[in-house]
């Protein structure tokens, strides 16, 4: 298979950032909103997987099997996501960009993404889909909102390092490839050991979080979770925005922009004096 190099990823993804950032606001937001879509159908799609699975280790693994078709779409079909994004620390350190080009992109797509990450929860949890395997899908739905909202700040801190690490790993794998099949396998083991291991994605948290939100609202989903011994009372706003979105953009940002944007700037990019 033909690959570019790593030094010719770098080389490229200056340019790519590059028209990142000059794209039109309107289009950004619009491409963030289709990528949140993405990211949010592959977290549909793996908890639909899972659910049910004894043991719920060969269900995790399934899930994070199926997963990966998220950032399939998103880079195959056009959409700016806001973890990959975090890449844009290569042009920002190379001067092809400026620091406020660079934070309105990620404003940006970020509300962008959170937009389109709603709406898919919005559907999911309206259209009934959380009733498949007698309320098994709500009950999945909000115990894993529930332990988002009440993980540690450090925890979901840290989480977030490791999995933007590896979602922009995924993503520099994938620029390696000049077919479409090279860049599906590239990012295929990367997002499948992120969402494994349980770090933490700001994108899809939110579509996570917001489903649990949305599912309380619901009598069926939330005596099914009372049922299930659950504690649907943490999942709300404060805990959403400030015990998991918070530390875990922060840690997505070092993660993808300084861990793996940073050190491939200082290994191929940077001049020596």
């Amino acid at each position: 298979m033909n690959l570019f190099s790593p030094a010719q990823i770098a080389e490229n993804y200056v340019s790519i950032g590059k028209s990142k950032v000059n794209t039109a606001i309107p289009k950004m937001f619009l491409l963030a909103v289709m990528a949140g879509v993405f990211i949010a159908l592959g977290g549909v799609g793996a908890t639909t997987a899972a659910v049910g699975v004894q043991p719920a280790a060969i269900g995790k693994l399934l899930g994070a099997c199926i997963f990966p078709g998220g950032l399939t779409m998103v880079l195959l079909a056009g959409s700016e996501l806001f973890t990959g994004n975090c890449l844009l620390t290569v042009p920002l350190l190379s001067g092809e960009v400026t620091l406020p080009g660079v934070l309105r992109n990620w404003i940006v797509v970020y509300l962008g993404n959170f937009a389109g990450g709603l709406l898919v929860a919005a559907g999911a949890v309206y259209s009934h889909q959380l009733r498949l395997f007698g309320n098994g899908m709500a009950v999945s739905v909000i115990s894993t909102a529930a332990g988002k909202c009440t993980m540690s700040f450090s925890d979901a801190l840290i989480r977030g390092v490791f999995c933007n690490f590896l979602v922009c790993i995924a993503v520099w794998i994938s620029f390696a490839a000049k077919d479409a099949a090279g860049k599906v396998i590239g990012l295929f083991f990367p997002i499948m050991i992120f969402v494994l291991c349980g770090f933490e994605h700001s994108v899809a948290n939110m579509y996570y979080i917001g489903a649990g939100l949305m599912a309380r609202t619901v009598p069926e989903y939330l005596d099914a979770a009372l049922a299930a011994g659950l504690n649907p009372d943490v999942i709300n706003l404060g805990n959403f925005l400030f015990a998991n979105l918070l530390p875990v953009t922060i840690g997505n940002v070092l993660g993808g922009g300084v861990c793996v944007g940073g050190v491939y700037w200082l290994a191929y990019l940077r001049k020596a004096d």
